[in-house]
């Protein structure tokens, strides 16, 4: 797939997430960008529907390492970000937990509740902090139950994060660690305010699924060819089309995705 992003030098205009080109030239055109302050999900609703649902939300901090939903557990909150990453993980008894989703401004944690769930199957926390706004998981199963258009909404949400959850276990299947290394910053990279990430080895290990030794050498590689540089905890991007060439494709359509089904641009 084309890349579709604007490099990190134009990062004042803060990108949610790749954008399809007829979305992307849209944007221009009006002169709009993604919301920086906003959630993106709560930013696209219908009118009618961000006036029901925005009584019930509470601001919220989101540390790094906050258990959002715990696995089999009932799922008491829906957190919407405005800043961070959060990080699904799936993991068998005394296994190697590895990531297998992840979100920030532009969704929501919670999916569960949309499916008419009332517990996830896996584990997800905070990987890097920020804040937001939370809703209780009750709450929102009466609101959805009040509008279908916001059920609606949240469905072609969850379709998108399906997309991105089918391209994570193509690019852990047959991409090289160094691609998916790649993939994986690029998708970070997406939802912070910054080119400084503030991850460790061992994090991103976790995150792949590798062992830290693994991540070492992915992040050589990567310096080497100058697409990042690394400090103790902390990664910079320094050319994200280098690392969007690096992915070998195995970036870009969920993100497409996400653009064709929710966009950036309010409904009304």
């Amino acid at each position: 797939m084309v890349s579709i992003l604007q490099g990190g030098a134009n990062k004042e205009t803060l990108r949610i997430f790749a954008l399809a080109p007829s979305m992307r030239e849209h944007n221009v055109n009006k002169g709009l960008s993604p919301p920086v302050s906003e959630n993106n999900l709560i930013h696209t609703m219908a009118r009618a529907d961000r006036n029901l649902i925005e009584p019930h939300l509470t601001p919220v901090k989101m540390d790094k390492g906050m258990v959002v939903e715990e696995r089999l557990e009932p799922i008491r909150h829906v957190y919407f970000p405005r800043s961070g990453v959060g990080s699904t993980v799936a993991m068998v008894q005394n296994g190697r937990p590895i990531e297998v989703g992840l979100f920030g401004n532009e969704g929501m944690s919670g999916t569960a509740i949309v499916m008419q769930s009332e517990y996830s199957s896996q584990k997800t926390f905070m990987q890097i902090p920020g804040d937001g706004w939370s809703i209780d998981a009750e709450r929102l199963r009466d609101l959805l139950g009040q509008s279908t258009s916001l059920q609606r909404h949240f469905l072609r949400y969850v379709q998108s994060l399906m997309t991105q959850v089918s391209h994570t276990a193509l690019s852990n299947g047959h991409a090289k660690l160094e691609e998916r290394l790649a993939r994986w910053l690029l998708m970070c990279h997406d939802r912070i305010k910054s080119d400084k990430m503030s991850l460790t080895h061992e994090f991103m290990s976790i995150m792949l699924g590798v062992r830290r030794a693994g991540v070492t050498v992915g992040i050589h590689i990567l310096e080497g060819k100058g697409m990042i540089r690394a400090y103790r905890g902390q990664i910079i991007i320094l050319d994200r089309k280098g690392l969007e060439s690096e992915a070998h494709g195995s970036y870009g359509a969920a993100e497409a995705e996400y653009a064709r089904l929710i966009g950036f641009d309010r409904p009304d």
